[in-house]
């Protein structure tokens, strides 16, 4: 936890202007309260990571965020607007998200793939649709040419044809981000992005996060790679229990006690007096 954090390529300067801001979110289930008056505000160009051991309500957060839930509690808003608990609606105001478990079309190529996150930018009605015409037939040359665009920009080029079944692991991976970057967000959540990667893999994400930056959006993570989120993040929250522990600069999060006793625990009163007894005889 306290691994000292790799120096970060440098973002273009904050405008400060907020993308979102989340304000008292609470989430109930019934008699249990999954996250419980959390507040997130990430500005533009900025990447924000949320920690969190097993449990502490990160998903559930990010379901919130996302439509996927409506918050039993408090409000989401992106860009000053409340946004409804609909996840189309929310993608169409600018939010994409990728999931932990990776939901591609199987068999579907990767250039289809994509494709698919495309659409909700798209206009051609349906009787259009049904009968090709000229509109759909241009809208459909565009998304199939910037969908090719964002594939080359996440390394996937060459794929574009192969089925997404077929791809490795992290390329998957690769695939679902391009996926959402197809829906022109302007901010964008991924749920451990870098899970089940080798650190070659895991590096090749972190920079790909960087050029998102770079393009001007702002990125949320969740990841349990302690050493990945905190060589990436502008700054990092930590959910423990569904509450804020803390939140601020990546220095100032891994330092802190009470994230450490979060993720390994908190020794009890036998280790203590064996370690204090270590040290007297030594």
């Amino acid at each position: 936890m306290t691994t000292s954090a790799p120096e970060r390529p440098a973002a273009a300067a904050p405008t400060g202007s907020p993308v979102l801001e989340a304000t008292g979110v609470v989430m109930r289930f019934g008699g249990l309260t999954a996250v419980n008056n959390v507040d997130l505000r990430v500005n533009q160009g900025e990447i924000v990571g949320l920690i969190g051991p097993n449990g502490a309500g990160k998903t559930t957060f990010f379901n919130c965020l996302t439509g996927m839930y409506k918050p039993t509690e408090g409000q989401v808003k992106f860009e000053g607007t409340v946004l409804p608990p609909k996840p189309r609606a929310v993608v169409q105001a600018g939010m994409a998200r990728t999931f932990q478990n990776i939901r591609l079309f199987a068999n579907m190529t990767a250039l289809e793939n994509v494709m698919v996150g495309r659409y909700c930018r798209t206009s051609a009605m349906a009787l259009t649709s049904i009968v090709r015409g000229p509109k759909f037939r241009r809208e459909e040359e565009a998304t199939r040419a910037r969908a090719q665009e964002l594939l080359n920009f996440v390394g996937l080029g060459r794929t574009s044809e192969h089925l997404a079944r077929n791809l490795p692991y992290g390329d998957q991976r690769r695939l679902e981000i391009a996926r959402a970057l197809a829906t022109d967000p302007k901010l964008i959540l991924l749920d451990e992005p870098t899970a089940g990667m080798n650190p070659k893999e895991t590096e090749e994400a972190k920079q790909l996060i960087f050029r998102i930056r770079d393009m001007g959006l702002a990125v949320v993570v969740i990841e349990h790679d302690m050493r990945f989120i905190f060589s990436l993040c502008d700054r990092v929250l930590c959910l423990v229990r569904g509450e804020t522990l803390i939140e601020g600069s990546p220095h100032v999060v891994q330092s802190d006690p009470r994230v450490i006793e979060a993720y390994i625990g908190k020794p009890d009163e036998d280790e203590l007096e064996e370690e204090a007894a270590k040290e007297d005889h030594a």
